[in-house]
């Protein structure tokens, strides 16, 4: 290669599958200056951004006619991604990334003849004796994400009450006035009289997300939820997936949670760098958080309150979990890098300073809606 100042890459195109063969590995192994891929880095898998060798890591992808999986599911690899239009005619995607501007002219907004009650009650059943936190985390998220009523279920009443006092609470589900949407799970445990109450949220008619303990007693008793009338969404993350399914998400990530979507009848909130939104019907959406920093205790309860608030709003579940999945994620990265944006640089995240811009993260959406 000589001393080059930009190196570009077409050693396979988007058909390649594999890693690089040891002569091309060994050249982009030595070289030192930016690479830009065409289409797709050579030696990462197209469809589902699998590395299992020698691979380049490009600094820039242009690709053309339209993006790949790859482009989002690896983004690490991929660097920045440009499209170019070439005039294509292009069948429906079977992996759709929503552009914030259309979440943001869907979230929530107060009308003139809304009350509390019509703009969703979301009921909350999270927390313990032990893990406290979980059910503050996860209720001060729902209160966060839209202008509705949150119930609280839990002995976590008193610290959910100390930090929101708006939030209704009450001992136990049989004791909870009715909601339009209930979260169970986040630090609830796993014993006999959490499983009682699953079961009891399960039973109703209305729209229930799964997340953390709640996924680990489903793992053990799928009848639970499997043929249930009413939407479900589960939010594992890789491990929780392992135990509901048996087997670990990857290497295809997109296959297997829609394969859980369908053979539970459920939507699938697969978490990650890429988060996956599947339906039973087997459209999926993806959402590629920009980063990591929602990697960090307590960051799904979080996850689980602003979706949850969502599908109370009567938003359809799938396109709920995409846009709570987008604001959580742009809350992270607000939290990383503060007000003053990303050229001050970047300071640790915890959940509850994610909770913290976790509003200005959907005044942004709702701004992008609003110059598009």
């Amino acid at each position: 290669l000589g001393d080059p100042d930009l190196v570009l890459d077409g050693i396979v195109g988007i058909s390649g599958r594999g890693s690089l063969r040891p002569a091309a590995a060994a050249l982009v192994e030595a070289n030192t200056a930016p690479i830009v891929a065409i289409d797709t880095p050579s030696g990462v898998d197209p469809d589902t951004g699998v590395v299992d060798g020698p691979a380049v890591t490009a600094a820039l992808t242009v690709t053309f006619g339209a993006r790949k999986p790859v482009h989002v599911l690896a983004p690490a690899r991929c660097g920045r991604v440009e499209l170019v239009d070439i005039g294509l005619d292009l069948p429906p995607a079977d992996l759709v990334a929503v552009e914030p501007a259309e979440l943001g002219a869907i979230w929530p907004v107060p009308g003139p003849d809304d009350d509390k009650y019509s703009q969703g009650v979301v009921g909350i059943v999270a927390g313990s004796a032990q893990y406290p936190g979980a059910g503050v985390l996860c209720t001060g998220a729902a209160v966060a994400a839209t202008s509705g009523m949150v119930r609280y279920v839990g002995s976590a009443a008193a610290e959910v009450l100390a930090r929101f006092p708006e939030v209704v609470a009450a001992p136990t589900f049989d004791a909870a006035a009715r909601a339009q949407a209930w979260v169970v799970g986040p630090g609830g445990g796993t014993d006999a009289q959490a499983e009682k109450t699953l079961r009891d949220v399960l039973a109703t008619d209305l729209p229930v997300l799964v997340d953390a303990d709640g996924l680990t007693i489903l793992a053990r008793n799928p009848s639970l939820v499997r043929g249930r009338s009413a939407p479900t969404l589960l939010t594992p993350h890789a491990g929780e997936f392992a135990r509901l399914t048996g087997s670990d998400p990857h290497p295809d990530r997109v296959v297997a949670a829609r394969r859980l979507a369908a053979q539970w009848q459920v939507h699938v909130l697969l978490k990650g760098r890429a988060t996956l939104i599947a339906r039973p019907d087997g459209h999926t959406f993806v959402n590629d958080a920009g980063g990591s920093w929602a990697s960090t205790a307590g960051a799904g309860d979080l996850l689980a309150g602003i979706v949850g608030a969502l599908m109370s709003s009567g938003m359809p579940v799938d396109l709920a979990a995409a846009a709570g999945a987008r604001a959580h994620a742009l809350a992270a990265n607000l939290a990383a890098r503060g007000e003053s944006g990303e050229s001050a640089g970047t300071a640790p995240v915890s959940a509850s300073s994610i909770a913290e811009y976790l509003r200005a993260a959907v005044r942004i959406l709702r701004t992008h809606a609003s110059e598009s």
